[in-house]
């Protein structure tokens, strides 16, 4: 109805103008003829009256002014006559009716100048405020003017009759508007919306995989060409969408790259109809309060990227954290709502977290406990009773909701995301052991005398072994989880097959490194070269340099960013023919800045920044630019084009996906990584020149090797990785670890040991 309205709106206020316009002509012809009509009457009044009053004008004698006084009082009995006034030529009154008032015996401005030009004159005034026509002839006494006649009417009636037209008016504009529109809105409907409706339900269906015609498409002339259009895409579409299936089925038994089609189609038929249930901290689409209403944002995530044709093929759902600031606002009583916007395909269910248990849960135990503790950065974990207190209650609310979307579905299949849901496939598990559950464990896992640090390591590893299967991004990270439960726990652990079985349950643990979306085909956009990128970025940053240098990273102590800038600083210093030549742009999206340290952290790297450009910035050139604001990713593509080199140095990471997306966005096959091989990616990606984040020296030589380092040779270990990252990119990865959860035996004994475990507080009991 909105979308109709919106289009007869301006044929609507069109019509209200258009009446509004002829409601005003019609009031001002009525006035105007309504004041014609009493200047008409009023003149043929007079002149009848001058004749009669002439005779005894001539006469200044008291019988002579009752007869005028006589004569007058008769005629002023007539219908809106107000009065009749006589007038010497001084302008002094002779006689006038009584109806009159005192203001009439000085003579109004239409007796003076009709007895000065000798001819009628009338005027519309407003004496003491009341709406009156004046009339005035000259009167004549021995053949030359010596008085006026005044007839005075009551012209209120004229504002009283326009007040009724214009009444009317309006009434007949609104009926009228009334009218038109309704039969515009009807005819819109009939003609244009209805088939319009009928023609998008086709396209949606067409988009979710089907193209079969319907039967009633509208018969028109306006749409013809529309749908033979739309007939001719309709075919395209069945035809690609066939070759992609049997392309998909050729590929399940011959290695090639996966896609968003092949990993739909193949999980399709492995998930028998079941939907996938996927739980994250983070939404995939956040609704935020903009100038003009509810605005959808698409947080940037390789997650959504991968995890998202699954979802669409099985009509999934995912639970996650409502953070956004409209997100309330844009979901039902159930707290749900359909995604993607353009093309619902599967549901959102947002979870709302108070203040306090974002503060406790999130920026708490998850990032001042947990994330410190697995990342061996050298910066002290933090733990309290009160944040992992809320820990636990958020974990129970969000297992909470996955179990209500899960109610009615036979076995279903549900995969958690990361360190801040330990706690939840234990939830899930007790209260639905027919169910499928999973957690990858997006961060490293570390050795067990540095996770035994945590208060609450059994609870924790107590909480992961309710999954079916654990997935790591590295082999290393499962060996030590598997020492950590081997250590803490009491459990078996199978070697042998990298399973823990405890209580009957079976996890399994394997390692599925994580990737990017490699890009295929034609890019979508024609690229500058990297020479032409870099000379207009540095146009537009104000810089001089023939070479960059890049970097991606949130700003945190993990990333190894102060060691970074340090390696810089003695390359430049070691390397002085490089000054004025190369800049080394860091990208730093802050991150987490409620959290005292990661603020400190921020000011450490600022202030590390300018300490090294002061000691070697000349004129517009200095060593590096730090960029202290998040970008996306089409301006970050623009840095990676750019470069010479990109620096990762991470102290210690799960895998790293900027070292993937350098590689994947470089389609010259230029530029060299740089990579610390404490990141997971180190192991994929052999070619990049590998450094120690702690070794300066190192570091430093790096750079110079890679900015030396001949084109062909770049060319190689470019190409070599791009082979790597296309082969295995985050498709494939969301396909080996669902296919593995969906191919698990689910046994569902009742488990032995139904205790809380130890800490665990009465209202997160399963």
């Amino acid at each position: 109805m909105r979308t109709t309205l919106e289009l007869v709106l301006p044929l609507i206020i069109s019509v209200a103008l258009v009446s509004l316009l002829f409601a005003a002509y019609q009031v001002r012809v009525q006035r105007k003829n309504l004041r014609n009509d009493l200047s008409r009457r009023a003149e043929l009044l007079a002149e009848s009256l001058q004749e009669a009053i002439e005779p005894l004008f001539e006469k200044t004698d008291r019988n002579s002014d009752k007869a005028l006084q006589r004569v007058v009082d008769r005629f002023a009995q007539r219908e809106h006559m107000k009065g009749i006034a006589v007038y010497e030529a001084d302008q002094s009154l002779r006689v006038m009716t009584s109806s009159l008032s005192e203001a009439f015996k000085q003579a109004p401005a239409a007796v003076t100048r009709s007895i000065e030009q000798d001819k009628g004159q009338g005027e519309f005034t407003r004496p003491a405020g009341k709406a009156m026509y004046l009339y005035a002839v000259p009167l004549e006494r021995g053949g030359k003017t010596a008085g006026a006649l005044l007839v005075v009417f009551d012209s209120s009636f004229i504002d009283a009759r326009v007040l009724l037209t214009l009444r009317d008016a309006l009434l007949t504009a609104l009926l009228e508007t009334l009218l038109v529109s309704g039969l515009a809105l009807l005819l819109v409907r009939w003609t244009f919306m209805d088939p319009l409706r009928r023609m998008a339900k086709w396209l949606r269906t067409m988009r979710a995989g089907e193209t079969q015609f319907p039967a009633a498409l509208p018969q028109s002339e306006i749409f013809d060409q529309f749908i033979r259009e739309m007939t001719h895409l309709a075919r395209y579409l069945g035809a690609a969408r066939a070759a992609a299936a049997e392309e998909a089925q050729l590929r399940e038994t011959h290695a090639s790259v996966w896609t968003a089609e092949r990993l739909r189609i193949s999980l399709r038929s492995k998930l028998k109809g079941k939907p996938l249930f996927v739980v994250s901290n983070r939404e995939p689409y956040m609704h935020v309060k903009g100038d003009r209403g509810p605005e959808v944002i698409v947080p940037a995530s390789g997650l959504v990227t991968a995890l998202e044709p699954v979802l669409v093929a099985s009509d999934g759902t995912w639970v996650a954290h409502g953070s956004g600031n409209a997100d309330r606002e844009n979901v039902d009583e159930s707290n749900r709502l359909r995604v993607p916007p353009d093309l619902p395909s599967y549901t959102l269910r947002r979870v709302w977290l108070s203040d306090e248990e974002v503060r406790g849960y999130y920026e708490g135990f998850a990032n001042e406990g947990l994330w410190p503790l697995c990342h061996i950065a050298h910066t002290r974990p933090t733990f309290r009773p009160e944040d992992w207190r809320q820990y636990q209650l958020a974990n129970r609310k969000f297992a909470d909701a996955v179990l209500q979307e899960m109610e009615g579905v036979e076995t279903p299949i549900v995969l958690a995301q990361d360190y801040h849901f330990a706690l939840l496939p234990r939830m899930v598990k007790d209260s639905r052991p027919d169910a499928r559950v999973a957690i990858f464990w997006h961060i490293p896992w570390p050795n067990p005398e540095v996770f035994g640090i945590c208060p609450w390591q059994r609870e924790l590893l107590d909480g992961l072994l309710g999954a079916d299967l654990i997935g790591f991004h590295t082999q290393t990270h499962c060996n030590n989880f598997l020492e950590t439960v081997d250590r803490a726990v009491e459990a078996l652990t199978e070697w042998d097959r990298f399973a823990v079985n405890r209580q009957g349950h079976v996890t399994r643990v394997r390692p599925y490194p994580i990737s990017v979306a490699f890009p295929n085909g034609k890019p979508k956009r024609i690229w500058r070269s990297a020479g032409e990128e870099r000379a207009k970025l540095c146009e537009e940053l104000q810089i001089e340099g023939s070479l960059l240098g890049v970097g991606v990273d949130r700003v945190d102590y993990t990333k190894g960013i102060l060691e970074r800038f340090r390696g810089i600083e003695r390359f430049i210093e070691e390397n002085p023919a490089y000054q004025r030549r190369f800049t080394f742009v860091q990208i730093g999206a802050p991150s987490r800045t409620d959290i005292p340290r990661y603020q400190q952290f921020l000011d450490e790297v600022t202030a590390e920044a300018d300490r090294i450009n002061t000691r070697f910035q000349s004129g517009k050139w200095k060593p590096i630019v730090l960029l202290r604001k998040h970008h996306s990713h089409q301006e970050i593509a623009r840095f990676y084009k750019a470069a010479s080199l990109c620096l990762v140095t991470s102290l210690h990471d799960g895998m790293n996906l900027v070292a993937k997306e350098f590689v994947a966005s470089r389609d010259d096959e230029h530029g060299v990584l740089i990579l610390s091989t404490f990141a997971g990616a180190a192991l994929e990606l052999t070619d990049a020149l590998q450094v120690n984040p702690y070794d300066v020296q190192q570091m430093a030589a790096s750079i110079l090797r890679a900015l030396d380092m001949p084109d062909e040779e770049q060319a190689a270990r470019m190409h070599r990785m791009r082979t790597k990252v296309k082969d295995h990119n985050v498709y494939r990865w969301a396909a080996n670890l669902l296919s593995d959860l969906t191919e698990i035996r689910i046994d569902t004994p009742e488990r032995q040991d139904s205790l809380v475990a130890p800490g665990e507080p009465e209202e997160v009991r399963p």
